[in-house]
């Protein structure tokens, strides 16, 4: 068993015990690897954000919480070639795309058989020009748009003119492989779009933003016939 399958089983071994722990040594004994090895492998699952943790004393050793973790995925071939295009696609500027390498990672290492064998032929046949990456700028919006924080923009306009703005958050567009920021602009008292590559420096404030209704901030804008992607469909909750 290669280590990238080991490590997948290992986690599905701490799943299937929790919330008992499982003690190194009958890990090391499970996979018949040493306990350096086993001691090694768990530090690089909790590096990862794997929720694997250790207690000590009498009774311990290691366990998982299992409601932060997915269980087995079977993924087609269709499926896993439909994974490698989405996850080419966000690139480094787009929103979320450090959560997104890892989310890939993980998918990767979850995979075997036709799938994983799928998923990488098609990977290696994708390329993609660099983009302007700017990291610090996106993530002060994904620190926003995730805890509902009031950012602070200096933004330059489509003529390079450049203001400042206070805005609050309501969401993301994407058209035509660029992505927007939709807020609520303070300084202009109307809905807006701002550009993310366009977007000079972005600091969250720590105040609360007020919440806003994404359709209702885009309607009477160029943008006002946009829909929710039919493959987040599943994971938007119910009204």
């Amino acid at each position: 068993m290669n280590r990238t399958a080991r490590l997948y089983a290992l986690v599905e071994e701490l799943r299937a015990a929790a919330p008992r722990p499982l003690t190194v040594a009958a890990l090391a004994a499970r996979f018949e690897v040493s306990t350096r090895t086993v001691q090694r492998d768990l530090q690089a699952l909790m590096e990862t954000g794997i929720p694997v943790r250790t207690t000590s004393g009498r009774g311990g050793g290691w366990s998982i919480d299992p409601q932060m973790t997915l269980p087995p995925i079977r993924f087609t071939t269709d499926e896993a070639s439909a994974l490698a295009v989405a996850l080419a696609a966000a690139d480094a500027s787009a929103p979320y795309a450090a959560a997104a390498r890892t989310a890939a990672q993980k998918l990767a290492a979850s995979m075997t058989g036709p799938a994983s064998t799928a998923s990488q032929e098609l990977a290696a046949r994708i390329v993609a020009l660099p983009a302007r990456n700017d990291s610090a700028v996106r993530a002060a919006v994904e620190q926003a748009l995730t805890r509902n924080l009031v950012l602070r923009l200096s933004y330059l306009d489509a003529a390079g003119r450049e203001s400042d703005r206070v805005v609050e958050p309501a969401g993301l567009l994407t058209a035509n492989g660029r992505w927007y920021l939709i807020a609520w602009c303070r300084t202009r008292r109307a809905g807006r779009g701002f550009r993310l590559d366009r977007i000079a420096e972005a600091v969250p404030t720590g105040e609360q933003a007020q919440p806003h209704d994404l359709k209702e901030l885009l309607l009477n804008s160029a943008a006002a016939g946009a829909v929710q992607p039919t493959a987040l469909a599943s994971l938007t909750p119910p009204p």
